[in-house]
């Protein structure tokens, strides 16, 4: 009489047998996240640390563009002064955009000597004396350089003038 129930036996046998598939679905799951999760981690390292790193290079390169700046060395200046005939000799240098800029004085150089000798020996000594007055006169060189040379040229980028030697007798 006792008879097993089909419906029992195959029921106890399919936790049996359910175990080994549920264990391979679950790892093949596990494994599917972390695929996902270190190719995500990857993904995410080279977009965000690569391009950190190509700004940080592209910085640098502007930082080492901007701090090696161009002179220009200009010929001495020997001017009388009015009224008294006194005389300023002046040295100085300018500091120029591009190199391009610094051809482009070059080729006008005897314009800009003109422009500069008729403007200083129009100075008097009491106006080149103080350090204000040097410093307008900078200035002023410095406008003076950046006039186009030429109608439909382009004004002429100076970015400082430094006078290297000013004596007036």
């Amino acid at each position: 009489m006792a008879t097993a129930d089909p419906k029992k036996n195959s029921s106890d046998a399919d936790p049996a047998a359910d175990a080994p598939k549920s264990s391979k679905k679950k790892m093949l799951i596990i494994i599917v996240l972390l695929l996902a999760l270190v190719g995500g981690g990857l993904v995410w390292y080279f977009m965000f640390f690569n391009a950190h790193k190509e700004d940080n290079s592209h910085d640098k390169a502007k930082v080492v563009a901007h701090t090696a700046p161009i002179f220009l060395q200009m010929d001495p200046y020997t001017v009388n002064l009015k009224p008294d005939g006194q005389f300023l000799q002046a040295t100085f240098t300018l500091q120029i955009e591009t190199e391009a800029e610094v051809l482009k004085i070059k080729m006008f150089m005897p314009q800009i000597r003109s422009r500069l000798l008729l403007m200083l020996s129009n100075k008097t000594v009491e106006e080149l004396s103080s350090l204000e007055g040097k410093k307008i006169l900078g200035e002023e060189i410095e406008a003076l350089v950046e006039e186009p040379f030429e109608e439909g040229l382009e004004h002429t980028k100076v970015s400082n003038v430094f006078f290297t030697s000013f004596v007036i007798q």
